[in-house]
Parts: C-alpha cells; sequence; structure tokens
C-alpha cells in the first residue's frame, strides 16, 4: 500500500479530533461511547435524509422514547405521526419492529455487527455503524458521504451501483482497528463538509495529499454515476371531505407506500400504475387544485377533489375517522396529503352537514 494511503487513519483522525461536529446523537472525540440507543435512532433517521432535517425530529423522539423499552411499548399510530415529514415510512415501521425486538431480547443491543444484522430493518450500513459507533468494534461503515470520499480517493471510475462493492473494499483497506467509530464518523463529517458533492473544499482537506482524483485535477468526476433512468409520471385523485369542523382521514395499509400513516381517502394510484378516479362517496365534487410531489421512483400529479354531498353513510367507519380541523397538525399527514390538506383549507374547502 502507498505510504500516503497508509497514513490516512492518522491524518483523518487527527483532523477529526479538532474538527469534529457538534450533534445531538453524537458523542465528541475522547468521551465514552454514546448511547446505543441514540445511535441506532439517528443512523436510521440519517437514511437518504439530512442532518438539519433530523436534529428536530431526534429530539422530539428522544424526549417521549427516552431509551429503547420506551419506543418498544409505544403506539404505532404515534410513531408514525411524529415521524410524518422525514419521509420513506418503511424506515418508521422498521424503527418499531426493531426497538421490539431488542425489548424481547432484554432491551439491549447486540454489540457485534453480526448479530446486529438479525434485528429488522438493521442493514449492512446501519448494523456497521452502531458496531462502529457504539460499541467500538472494527466495521466497515460506507454510507453516501463516505461512498464520496472513497471514490475519489482512489478514483475508482466503475460506475454506481456496480462500483460500490469496489468501494467498501477500498474503505476496508483504510479502516483501523483502534477508533472505528471515530474513524466513521470522521469520513461521514469529511465527506459532508469538506469532500462535498457540489465545490468540495479540496485546499482544506486533509487527505488532499493521498487522493488520487485530485492529483489527476478530476474530483467532480467521481463517483462516477450510471445514467438515472427516467423517472415516470403517475396520476391520482385525493379526496377532502369536511364536516362539523372535521375532515375524514384514514389510515393507509400498514405494507406499501406511506404504510400505517393517517391520509386523506385517495383512488390507489401506487408506483407502477395510475389511480382508478373512483370516489369514495356519491354526491358532487368540484375539483380543488393539484398537488406535485416527487418519490424516490416516480412523480405524482395529484388532484385533488372536495366533496359538496352528503353520503356520510356510505363512510365505513372502521376504516377511517373524523378528525378534528383544528388538530390537523397532530394527524401526522405524510408530506403529500399535509400539502393537500393545506391546499384544501387555502382554496375554501366548504363545509356541508
Amino acid at each position: 500500500m502507498d505510504a500516503s494511503v497508509q497514513q490516512i487513519p492518522d491524518v483523518l483522525l487527527a483532523w477529526y479530533d479538532r474538527h469534529a461536529r457538534t450533534l445531538p446523537w453524537r458523542s465528541r472525540p475522547g468521551e465514552a461511547a454514546p448511547d446505543p440507543y441514540r445511535v441506532w435512532l439517528s443512523e436510521v433517521m440519517l437514511q437518504q435524509t439530512t442532518t438539519a432535517a433530523v436534529a428536530p425530529y431526534f429530539a422530539e423522539f428522544t424526549r417521549r422514547w427516552p431509551d429503547v423499552a420506551a419506543l418498544a411499548g409505544a403506539e404505532d399510530a404515534d410513531v408514525m405521526a411524529a415521524w410524518a415529514g422525514l419521509g420513506y415510512y418503511a424506515r418508521a415501521r422498521n424503527l418499531l419492529a426493531c426497538a421490539r425486538a431488542v425489548a424481547a431480547i432484554g432491551g439491549r443491543f447486540p454489540d457485534s455487527e453480526e448479530e446486529l444484522r438479525k434485528l429488522p430493518g438493521l442493514g449492512a450500513y446501519t448494523a456497521a455503524a452502531v458496531a462502529a459507533i457504539a460499541f467500538g468494534q472494527r466495521a466497515v461503515v460506507v454510507d453516501a458521504n463516505v461512498e464520496r470520499v472513497v471514490s475519489r480517493l482512489f478514483a475508482i471510475a466503475t460506475p454506481l451501483p456496480q462500483g460500490r462493492a469496489e468501494i467498501r473494499t477500498a474503505a476496508d483497506s483504510i479502516t483501523p482497528d483502534a477508533r472505528a467509530g471515530d474513524f466513521a464518523q470522521a469520513m461521514m463529517d469529511l465527506g459532508a463538509t469538506i469532500c462535498t458533492a457540489r465545490k468540495p473544499r479540496c485546499m482544506l482537506c486533509p487527505l488532499s495529499g493521498s487522493c488520487v482524483a485530485y492529483r489527476q485535477g478530476q474530483v467532480d468526476s467521481y463517483p462516477v454515476k450510471a445514467p438515472k433512468a427516467e423517472r415516470p409520471e403517475r396520476h391520482g385523485r385525493a379526496f377532502w371531505m369536511q364536516r362539523d369542523g372535521a375532515v375524514w382521514l384514514v389510515r393507509r395499509p400498514g405494507k406499501g407506500m406511506l404504510g400505517g400513516m393517517r391520509a386523506l381517502p385517495d383512488d390507489g394510484w401506487n408506483a407502477r400504475s395510475n389511480g382508478s378516479g373512483t370516489a369514495p362517496a356519491e354526491g358532487a365534487w368540484r375539483a380543488g387544485g393539484v398537488v406535485r410531489h416527487v418519490f424516490s421512483h416516480f412523480s405524482l400529479q395529484l388532484q385533488l377533489a372536495i366533496y359538496s354531498g352528503s353520503e356520510w353513510d356510505s363512510l365505513p367507519s372502521n376504516e377511517g375517522e373524523w378528525w378534528p380541523l383544528d388538530r390537523i397538525e397532530e394527524a401526522g399527514l405524510p408530506t403529500l396529503f399535509a400539502k393537500a390538506a393545506r391546499l384544501a383549507l387555502a382554496t375554501g374547502s366548504g363545509e356541508e352537514h
């Protein structure tokens, strides 16, 4: 191995000791390892989400459910509502499943990467992160920031996602036995603050002397990404039904998109097909506008329909509830339906009795 590559762990850890970000789920360099619950919770929240967006959710979760036993005993609906706005809602369902699995084995997280992988919802990345950061185990932790740093350090030209195995092998080659958790967090911090996706600050990077892409003058070329497939557009309808100061909300099925969340009724649109257009009740409907929303694999154009009828008896009581409009913020609507609710209220939804 090149001498400059061998120096990476020591150089990076020295940089981290001076420049580590202060985050609510993290221990500072040299302090005792953080609570595994807080590490795990933060890592699940941080998947596909920024640190700035996660911080208030993390504070609220740890206030309401300060340990894994408390979270394991929480009501599904409460957790899903508290998660609303973070997106990728399968994470919230996995969060509950994992908390309950840990509670069932005595309330303590396993301390090895192998055993952590056996818990619900813990993939390779999260298990490695918890093992390294919470328990000091040597584990190869590769998130999007680390992926970018390593691809540039070694000028890995294989496009993503195929190049991920090569990136992980390279990350393994520089992961030290000691301070593996600090090293993982140092790599994350480097990617988040210096080796950024756009306009990387190479002149401030402690690893520029070891970086092949920097020597080549090709930093912006890495990581190499395969051409993106065109994102399909789907069409559907959502339905606003209001009476006596309340709106009709349904609970979405536990599995599938936005599973387990409260929502407005819709016409069954999904990632693969348009909605049927079918309304949940007979009677007059009027157009309430359009909500556009982008999911990871498709975009959605959602037509909002506002009810002007009075066929309330056709609404199955076991599938929904009348939710007070003055508490609509407490319903925990996912972002898409929160947009639709704001549109309905802004355009004047009317009131039927």
